[in-house]
């Protein structure tokens, strides 16, 4: 391995004594590929274990907490107990592969496709559609609120009692939790709605949900994560300056680390603050080394790795680039970085171990993989 590299396959130690064997994460990505009932399909599986062997840490797509929480056709469930063999049989695939497994969790609110949960029925904060959406969800009353809290802490148990490493909290990319967080789509008048405080009450009552369920029920070291989006680009929106505020709030909550959601992992804020430093640098000045970051975005070669990692993040994700190169680690420890594949081929399908829903969905999708054929 060129030594330039060495940090990024340095160990890395949790707060809560978890370890990692290096600072590369697999970043969640769907895949569209679980069977109809919610459970893991085998393509699935092996499309992980294809991806497992070189990174510290696998977070999975995300899971639904509740029938009403799907957000994807083809997405795996963990609302009921009769889905743990499922996501055990997940979890060890990962494992067995040396990556510790993280299981992300979600409720997907107004942006579930009403075909896909009960009654056709999405529910948010607040009785706002989606910019550009014609489909409006119902308000969630307070009861249904706090039972969506508890359904993240009874998701959390069922990765504990099926054997991951920990779950990351889904609070980013416009779904349920970060719906609360924003003015666009929370207009409520009780207390989890109104001023920016208000609005931060139901995604730190689920942080404090799924930790107390860790106290009560892990018998290991478990890990708990939180995806955060910084901006958006809806008015009224989450700003910048917003963000800061809910990771100044989560920072204090006794996390295992944070992970922010981002196309470009070098991207300027776009309002809220001034543009004088990246997004990175703004998080990571505001966390002032309470909780560990992860970047994510764009990052597709060992420099572009180590370039991130050298802003002060204590982990960087790969996503779209362990897709189309599911070797990339083992490739900079073998000193081959140069043959890091970046784009994609059509005739590359079967050798990436790739489902075919999540094929489909790439070459369909013009612009978000560089397919060169």
């Amino acid at each position: 391995m060129n030594s330039k590299y060495q940090s990024l396959f340095e160990e890395f130690t949790f707060k809560n004594n978890a370890q990692l064997k290096n600072r590369m994460v697999m970043a969640p990505m769907t895949n569209f590929s679980s069977h109809p009932d919610g459970t893991v399909s085998d393509s699935e599986v092996d499309y992980y274990v294809r991806r497992s062997k070189g990174v510290g840490m696998v977070v999975t797509a995300c899971t639904y907490v509740t029938p009403n929480g799907k957000g994807f056709l083809g997405e795996f469930g963990g609302d009921h107990d009769g889905m743990i063999p499922s996501l055990k049989r997940l979890a060890s695939s990962i494992k067995e592969q040396g990556a510790k497994a993280v299981l992300q969790i979600f409720h997907g609110g107004r942006e579930c496709p009403p075909e896909l949960v009960p009654n056709g029925e999405t529910v948010s904060a607040s009785a706002v559609a989606s910019e550009g959406s014609e489909n409006t969800p119902r308000a969630l009353t307070e009861s249904e609120v706090n039972d969506i809290i508890k359904a993240f802490g009874e998701t959390t148990l069922r990765a504990i009692k099926a054997g991951f490493d920990g779950v990351e909290i889904h609070g980013a990319n416009g779904y349920l939790i970060q719906q609360f967080f924003s003015p666009h789509s929370n207009r409520r008048e009780d207390r989890f709605g109104g001023s920016l405080q208000k609005r931060l009450t139901f995604p730190l009552a689920i942080v404090d949900e799924v930790q107390k369920v860790v106290r009560t029920s892990a018998k290991e070291p478990f890990i708990v994560g939180y995806r955060f989006s910084p901006e958006e680009q809806s008015t009224p929106g989450i700003t910048m300056t917003d963000t800061l505020e809910l990771v100044d709030a989560l920072s204090d909550k006794e996390l295992d680390y944070l992970h922010v959601s981002l196309m470009d992992f070098w991207s300027a804020p776009r309002r809220g603050v001034e543009n004088t430093k990246l997004r990175i640098e703004y998080l990571l000045e505001k966390i002032n080394g309470r909780v560990p970051l992860i970047g994510v975005g764009s990052i597709h070669t060992a420099d572009e790795a180590i370039n991130a990692l050298n802003t002060g993040v204590e982990m960087v994700a790969l996503g779209r680039e362990l897709i189309m190169e599911p070797d990339w680690v083992q490739k900079v420890l073998d000193g081959k970085e140069s043959e890091i594949v970046t784009t994609l081929s059509k005739k590359d399908k079967d050798q990436l171990v790739i489902p075919d829903p999540l094929w489909q969905a790439i070459i369909h999708t013009p612009g978000w993989f560089p397919v060169v054929d």
